[in-house]
């Protein structure tokens, strides 16, 4: 009986994989549609402007710091400044990204070529996400009174990002099956 059970645990490859995928669409999707709401444009401004490869789409990513609006509160100076900062602009035009990548990856069956490149880019944009560990001071707890602060310590921040490792490696596998689809169909050609 023991090994029925094992057996059926060893043959859910297939399925983890279906899920790993529909997992990443789901969460560029969702994440990717958040990115058209304020709230959620002022929660990646410490990200985007300590980045060196994305403080280039704010006009003013040193000021950052004090204009922040925490989730649920809505400063009119400080949104005003988000306004003139592209913080909105920018936000915008990643959400339509990330949803366009989403969208391509769960058509991989239809479209196997660009889902295979949006998986690359899903792998390249994660990356990208967690090279904020490093430069993003919020990732860290800030020493304000407890002795435990800075490395290793991760603030919420931190272990939001910290997470896509999963999703590189599911980018990774995405990438992988449907390079699969795309080869077979030129074989069978």
């Amino acid at each position: 009986m023991k090994t029925s059970i094992i057996s059926s645990i060893a043959n859910l490859d297939q399925f983890g994989k279906k899920i790993i995928r529909f997992g990443i669409v789901v969460v560029f999707l969702w994440i990717g549609g958040l990115k058209f709401f304020t709230y959620e444009a002022d929660g990646i401004v410490p990200f985007v402007a300590n980045s060196p490869f994305m403080s280039l789409f704010y006009h003013h990513p040193d000021e950052y710091k004090t204009h922040q609006n925490k989730e649920g509160e809505l400063i009119a100076a400080n949104h005003q400044w988000h306004i003139d900062n592209n913080t909105y602009g920018f936000s915008k035009r990643l959400g339509a990204f990330l949803v366009t990548l989403a969208i391509f990856v769960a058509l991989y069956k239809v479209t196997p070529l660009p889902s295979l490149i949006a998986s690359l880019l899903i792998g390249i944009v994660t990356l990208g996400t967690l090279s904020f560990l490093i430069t993003t001071p919020e990732s860290w707890v800030p020493h304000l009174t407890d002795d435990q602060f800075g490395f290793p310590y991760l603030s919420g921040r931190g272990r939001l990002v910290i997470k896509d490792l999963v999703i590189l490696g599911g980018a990774i596998i995405t990438m992988s099956e449907t390079a699969r689809i795309y080869l077979d169909r030129r074989k069978a050609k």
